[in-house]
């Protein structure tokens, strides 16, 4: 028995001994490949990758601080390999490879390669990594894996990636490419920046489900660069629209500007036929410039190109500048109804920072096209509607510590109902603000009358014409141009007289230069002067004037009888003001700027001299003919009221509150001394109030001379028909505005924008007119209304009937809930009792898409539109659009 004890004591000693060599040497032969290892001593059941009996399990406990794999040959890796889990971490080397398995927030780092997942098998043998989610208690995928290399993240269902090759196997991934997201069902990973895949989804919608999404059969994505499609086709809702596909998709995905291609919209138009619309490049050239071209092709033969740039220095000037042309045809060829047009438009916006200079600005809004450019191919009914275009370029400078200024002009107008065009090319202005030539450095005592004579000088020079679109290229700049340059001085003071009345005196002289001037002579035909020859050369006119005016104010107080009332008090301002003309007939022969010539002969035989201007219809006009002394009276009237301020409970200088009850009552007339019948003018009225945020203006104009047979008489109308004047025209107009609490704020905001702010959203503004962008509802303000009444009075002549004209417009916007806004706009004109252009907007948010309808039930425009867009600016071409009118069958 002593001896089989021994045999088990030795046989129990030798086991340990060789248990520890054996221990120490596979120890020995896991250093290679494990140096310092931290994992969790927390079991895990039904593992389907391990081989239990023959890996090795290492306690969470351990003392080793961090865990990593060592670089060497024998390990397969060219770099330190790091790798954490919170659940356990498992060595595994068998027939089936050598691996390493980690559980629960697991995560690898190797090279610029990061992965988490809350399952990772890392295979040294095949150079494989597999991440995988596992199913939490409710049963859904917690720790999906998380894949970063390089510049691209994603995560995903499963991950089967080569470190050595670089290349991968992705399943259900989803992927954010600036501002856009990729869902794609198995995606090949080529390198680290470029990815391939396949049944996959492009959506600007972020919920884990998109609303709509572009259904790409196969895609290649360059992360930071550019998406590149295969025939794709649109999803709404899980609803597949297969008839709004394209045959390959290109969309952007570079963080900064990136050059590329544009793609086209599609559709049908009843004039011009199938279209591809807005096909092109943009060029995004640098921080401070970018341009794209687009082009419009119709299956009838229509085209178009259309150029748009921006551009901006900082703190130096930013702008926009845009060009169309389209050569449209309609009706078909060898057809009475075939035509061809040529239509082109130009607007340019810019703006000149403040900071760049302090002495310079220069700016230009310009809005210029053929007539029939809007009606031919507009889309919005605003441009539609639009009869006239005005155009403005201008440039300013001033001498720093100098009384001098120069302006530069170009101005532009023009109407396409009847294709006039007024152009001004260029109008230049050089001015000196007042100076006081007079006035003593070194003044002793009180100042002198004298020093307070100023005079001051401004210069006008215009080359301007009036003519029809056709015929403006054509034009000669001698004969059709009008251009001219105009020199006037006043020298004026002024200074009190009896204490409270304000004298004026002044001397005006003008003087114009022109290049032509005509003569007439008697017709025998015609029996009327007429144009016998113009001459061309260097001439003047001029002519002075000198007059003197008095004003005043007579101030009116009005206490409230009861001294605990609310009303404090009203005061009445009163501003009577006289003034005296005087001016020579500058038509007398001694002046040399008028003509004469027989007219025709009286009853009596005696010939009948006219007299005409040299310089008639010159753009300046002629020294004015028959002598003016002439006397004008105005007065003016304001009032206002003092009042507790109700809302201020503290005894601050807010206590009282000024409430204008009255902004302004003028009326005005002359009366010439130097006339021998119709002496007095007419009289005008004017007042402007605003009471309860209504803003109401008022204006009359009286003749007090009476009228027989069509033509003014020297006879008063009191004397004839009892009346002190007859009212020849009159007109009032008043105004509503109400807004939401949020619009009010949004209005403030933009008030205090700077002035790039401003300019950018002009531009904004500008850019939505000419469809360059697509215009969104606003649903951050709740609600809006505007409502206007205008009423005019005309009848200049008591025998003909008077003219009268009401309208009523109103317009407004109403957010029926988060989701809905309803907008609108229409008028009624009140003498004809017809309703005027009417339109409907209804917009729906549908998170990342908006629906709109657009109907205008009836007249001219009626039509209906209904869209359906992103409205993400990435995706702002994918909409599904529905028109009837007179241009669209469709558009997508």
């Amino acid at each position: 028995m002593s001896k089989l004890r021994f045999l088990s004591s030795l046989g129990a000693i030798l086991f340990l001994v060789y248990g520890t060599i054996f221990g120490q040497t596979l120890e020995s032969k896991k250093s290679d490949v494990v140096e310092k290892q931290r994992v969790s001593n927390r079991q895990e059941k039904n593992k389907p990758y391990l081989e239990m009996s023959d890996s090795i399990r290492i306690s969470k406990n351990d003392s080793l601080a961090s865990d990593s794999i060592a670089t060497d040959e024998t390990t397969g890796f060219d770099a330190e390999v790091e790798y954490t889990a919170d659940g356990y971490i498992t060595l595994i080397q068998n027939s089936s490879g050598n691996k390493i398995i980690m559980s629960k927030n697991a995560q690898v780092k190797y090279k610029d390669i990061d992965l988490k997942a809350d399952y990772i098998e890392l295979n040294r043998d095949s150079n494989l990594i597999y991440a995988v989610g596992k199913p939490d208690s409710t049963g859904a995928i917690a720790g999906k894996p998380i894949f970063k290399q390089g510049e691209q993240e994603f995560q995903a269902d499963e991950v089967r990636y080569n470190y050595k090759t670089k290349k991968g196997i992705v399943t259900g991934v989803v992927t954010e490419q600036e501002g856009g997201f990729v869902h794609s069902g198995r995606t090949k990973l080529i390198n680290d920046s470029t990815y391939c895949l396949r049944n996959g989804k492009y959506t600007t919608c972020d919920a884990e489900h998109p609303h709509f999404w572009l259904e790409m059969t196969k895609a290649k994505v360059l992360s930071n660069k550019k998406i590149v499609t295969g025939p794709a086709y649109l999803v709404i809702e899980d609803m597949p629209l297969y008839f709004i596909f394209v045959p390959f998709g290109f969309f952007p995905n570079s963080p900064k500007y990136s050059s590329g291609l544009l793609m086209p919209s599609y559709g049908d138009e009843v004039n011009r036929g199938f279209f591809l619309r807005d096909i092109g490049y943009y060029w995004a050239a640098n921080d401070y410039f970018d341009a794209s071209v687009k082009g419009d092709l119709y299956s009838k033969g229509s085209r178009g190109i259309k150029l748009h740039t921006n551009y901006r220095l900082r703190y130096r000037f930013s702008g926009a500048f845009d060009l169309q042309y389209y050569k449209n045809v309609f009706g078909d060829k060898g057809l009475p109804d075939y035509k061809t047009q040529n239509d082109f438009a130009i607007t340019w916006s810019h703006s000149m920072d403040a900071k760049s200079s302090p002495t310079q600005t220069f700016s230009a809004s310009v809005n210029f096209s053929t007539s029939s450019f809007d009606q031919n191919n507009s889309y919005t009914t605003e441009n539609y509607l639009t009869n006239t275009k005005q155009s403005s370029i201008s440039y300013s400078k001033r001498w720093e510590n100098s009384p001098f200024n120069l302006s530069a002009n170009m101005r532009h107008s023009q109407n396409s109902r009847d294709t006039t065009i007024s152009l001004t090319l260029p109008q230049m202005t050089f001015n000196m603000s007042r100076i006081y030539p007079f006035k003593s450095k070194l003044r002793i005592g009180k100042e002198k009358w004298y020093e307070k004579i100023g005079v001051s000088y401004s210069m006008d020079m215009q080359n301007t014409i009036n003519t029809k679109e056709n015929k403006l290229m054509g034009s000669s700049l001698t004969k059709d141009w009008q251009n001219g340059i105009k020199h006037s001085i006043p020298v004026s003071t002024s200074f009190k007289a009896l204490k409270y009345i304000t004298v004026s005196p002044s001397v005006n002289y003008n003087e114009r230069w022109y290049t032509q001037q005509i003569r007439k002579k008697y017709n025998e035909v015609t029996k009327m002067a007429e144009i016998s020859d113009t001459l061309n050369g260097f001439t003047r006119d001029y002519d002075y004037s000198v007059s003197i005016g008095t004003s005043t104010k007579i101030y009116g107080n009005f206490a409230p009888l009861n001294p605990k009332s609310s009303i404090k008090g009203i005061r009445h301002v009163m501003t009577p003001s006289v003034s005296f003309s005087l001016r020579p007939d500058f038509s007398n022969p001694n002046f040399g700027m008028y003509g004469t010539l027989v007219d025709y002969i009286d009853e009596k035989g005696n010939p009948v001299i006219l007299r005409y201007p040299y310089h008639e219809g010159a753009i300046f006009g002629t020294a004015g003919a028959g002598k003016s002394g002439s006397i004008g009276f105005s007065l003016g009237n304001t009032l206002e009221m003092k009042k507790v301020n109700t809302k201020d409970t503290t005894a601050s200088k807010e206590a009282f509150t000024k409430v204008k009850l009255l902004d302004q009552l003028s009326i005005g007339g002359s009366y010439n001394l130097a006339a021998d019948s119709l002496n007095l003018s007419n009289i005008t009225i004017s007042a402007r109030t605003k009471v309860a945020g209504v803003d109401l203006n008022f204006g009359a104009i009286l003749d007090p001379y009476a009228m027989q047979n069509g033509r003014l008489i020297n006879q008063f109308e009191f004397s004839r028909n009892g009346r002190l004047a007859r009212l020849t025209s009159a007109n009032m107009s008043f105004g509503l505005s109400f807004k939401s609490k949020e619009g009010k704020e949004k209005e403030k905001e933009e008030e205090n924008l700077t002035p790039e702010q401003k300019t950018e959203l002009d531009q904004k503004i500008l850019r939505q007119r000419t469809g360059d962008i697509p215009e969104y509802a606003d649903f951050s303000v709740p609600w809006d209304l505007s409502f206007n009444y205008s009423f005019r009075y005309s009848k200049p002549d008591p025998m003909l009937s008077s003219v009268i004209t009401q309208t009523v417009d109103f317009n407004g916007n109403v957010s029926l809930t988060k989701q809905w806004k309803v907008g609108f706009s229409s008028g009624i004109d009140v003498q004809k009792l017809q309703v005027t252009f009417t339109q409907f907007n209804i917009f729906r948010d549908l998170h990342c898409m908006q629906m709109s309808l657009n109907l205008v039930p009836f007249g001219y425009r009626q039509s209906y539109s209904f869209t359906i867009r992103a409205t993400s600016t990435l995706l702002q071409d994918l909409k599904l659009s529905k028109r009837q009118s007179s241009y669209d069958n469709g558009n997508y």
